[in-house]
């Protein structure tokens, strides 16, 4: 979709989106949190509308499929944020690419989690300009080797660059600084700030963490990330004041899914957590603040959705709404305006793709199992108070708030209406859900294509740490071949930035403020590659860094598969990085 720039257009506001990334419910001292103190997230939710029942998906990137498209996350086909399922679908127009259409100027600094390969990075799904990293946190298995949180290396115009300071005081700066450069312009704009904390790992400068230190486990780092996101979003408050954009701009705070690491200190009276489908898993807060509308503060209560942000902004702006673009989400202007009490009368689904812990290990029972698809009923139905776990266990909120006493044996009419929509609703979106999206090969606007464990197709391989420690996992990728020729595959245990050889290990990364242990050497000496039904193999060498394969491809969607074993033949892993290149 066509995106241009322009000067400004009447009544039109500038828009921001902040996304926090594992903060829950009860991570807000507005909401009760007996330490953690968040005076500027306060304020910001003094002075805006409150959706109190808003919801998003129980892990990180089906909620920014959501978001982003405003359809449901199993219709995305992005339902796991790793395991070959983090892929947004091409074909459903992004928040991005509806603004960039109207004329907007668009910006995402930080977390993407939808993509990092083209067609799928965020300069491909609308956004003008990106500073951003790949995958799910900040020392993914694909990002920068040793980025750590601090002075990190992050991708910006197909590059990398570097940037001084704190993850979270950085992504602000630079939206910040870009947001000055459209207003200098006169240029409308919408920003994306999907930032990666309080995200594992938990790093984050002593100062942020001292007043939190007698607290247990990780609740001092944890609670230190979130008390820099709060500092920023004051320093994020001068800078719209200053500059005149605070009354004419909307911004839009929420937070990704359930809490990761406070469910035991302060949940907010909610049962559950990140990746779980009770409450505290998938109710967020959300705020919603337009000081030009003259939006009186207050809160709003009814179902809703991270789905219904889009068609939202969609009418609050104007916009002109692509031909044919549907949403599962509605918009809620009506309610902020002021000219609707309460949100409609809906049901609604949480649902995501969990992964099998042990899948893909090497010599494990699952090793070979086929990857974990979507599961009928593993889900959440909501419909008013109600909420129906997994299609055995019924809560109704209003009288049990923490979802302790099951009622499906005392109302089974309640259980069988939400049955009922899940069916039809399952149907609708189980084609989606259940398919993989391939990462594409040998495209004009990315070759050669890193393609790493992240993607392989329902196994759990996405951090470097494990590339540190050697874990012994494999998978296949599913690939679509964008052009036929002849193509070059690098198969690398170590990222190419390593400088290691395929057996050895490398020292541990002592950062600043972060730390990654030394990572151990394994026997590797032969290697293999399989795509579709071509198979090539080789020994490798004690100083060989990649064992490099030639083959030709014809066009169109296949399967690519790896491996390293020792010398008497034993399997020892997939290669964690291979670099495909179309040749000529």
């Amino acid at each position: 979709m066509a995106g241009c720039g322009g000067r400004r257009p009447a009544g039109r506001p500038n828009v921001i989106v902040i996304l926090t990334d594992d903060q829950g419910y009860g991570e807000f001292s507005c909401f009760g949190n007996p330490r953690l103190r968040t005076p500027n997230l306060d304020r910001l939710h003094a002075e805006g509308v409150r959706f109190t029942d808003f919801h998003v998906t129980p892990m990180c990137a089906p909620t920014r499929a959501q978001l982003m498209t405003g359809r449901d996350a199993m219709f995305t086909s992005a339902t796991n944020p790793s395991s070959g399922r983090g892929l947004l679908r091409t074909g459903l127009p992004t928040m991005a690419d509806v603004f960039a259409a109207n004329g907007y100027r668009t910006g995402l600094f930080g977390k993407w989690n939808l993509g990092d390969a083209y067609p799928y990075r965020p300069e491909d799904r609308g956004f003008h300009d990106a500073v951003w990293f790949p995958s799910t946190h900040i020392g993914s298995l694909p990002d920068a080797w040793n980025n750590d949180y601090f002075s990190d290396r992050y991708r910006r115009h197909g590059g990398l660059k570097q940037y001084e300071g704190y993850c979270a005081d950085v992504f602000f700066e630079q939206a910040m600084d870009w947001m000055r450069e459209r207003h200098a312009a006169r240029e409308p704009f919408f920003v994306y700030l999907p930032l990666n904390t309080p995200h594992k790992p938990f790093f984050v400068p002593r100062r942020y963490r001292e007043p939190y230190e007698d607290l247990p486990g990780d609740l001092p780092a944890f609670y230190g990330m979130i008390a820099n996101i709060d500092e920023n979003i004051g320093w994020l408050e001068d800078m719209l004041r200053e500059t005149g954009l605070r009354d004419d701009t909307i911004l839009v705070f929420l937070t990704d899914n359930g809490t990761v690491a406070g469910a035991r200190f302060f949940n907010a009276g909610l049962r559950g957590r990140k990746v779980q489908l009770y409450e505290g898993g998938h109710r967020v807060p959300c705020f919603l603040r337009w000081p030009a509308a003259g939006w009186r503060p207050r809160d709003i209560g009814g179902l809703t959705e991270c789905q219904d942000l889009l068609p939202t902004l969609l009418e609050l702006c104007g916009l002109k709404t692509p031909e044919g673009l549907e949403f599962d989400g509605v918009s809620l202007a009506g309610l902020l305006r002021g000219e609707i009490e309460r949100a409609p009368d809906r049901t609604l689904v949480v649902q995501y793709t969990p992964v099998r812990v042990n899948a893909g290990v090497v010599g494990s029972p699952e090793a070979a199992a086929p990857p974990v698809e979507p599961k009928y009923g593993n889900a959440a139905v909501m419909w008013r108070q109600w909420r129906l776990i997994d299609g055995s266990k019924l809560y109704d909120l209003a009288r049990d708030p923490g979802q302790r006493i099951n009622l499906i044996d005392r109302h089974p009419e309640i259980a069988d209406r939400l049955r009922r929509y899940y069916d039809e609703w399952w149907k609708r979106v189980e084609p989606y859900g259940r398919s993989f999206v391939p990462v594409h090969v040998g495209a004009g606007a990315e070759n050669p294509t890193l393609l790493t464990g992240c993607e392989w197709a329902g196994v759990w391989m996405d951090q470097c740490l494990q590339v540190r420690r050697g874990d012994r996992r494999n998978g296949f990728w599913h690939v679509y071949v964008e052009k036929a020729g002849d193509y070059e595959f690098s198969l690398r245990r170590w990222p190419e930035a390593a400088g290691a050889a395929l057996s050895e290990g490398v020292p541990a990364h002592e950062g600043e403020i972060g730390h990654y242990p030394a990572g151990v050497p394994l026997p590797i000496a032969k290697a293999k590659i399989r795509v579709g039904s071509r198979e090539l193999s080789q020994s490798v060498g004690a100083r060989d860094k990649a064992a490099t394969f030639r083959l030709p491809l014809t066009e169109g969607r296949t399967k690519l598969k790896t491996w390293f074993f020792d010398a008497d033949g034993n399997e020892i892993c997939g290669a964690y990085y291979v670099t495909a290149r179309r040749r000529g």
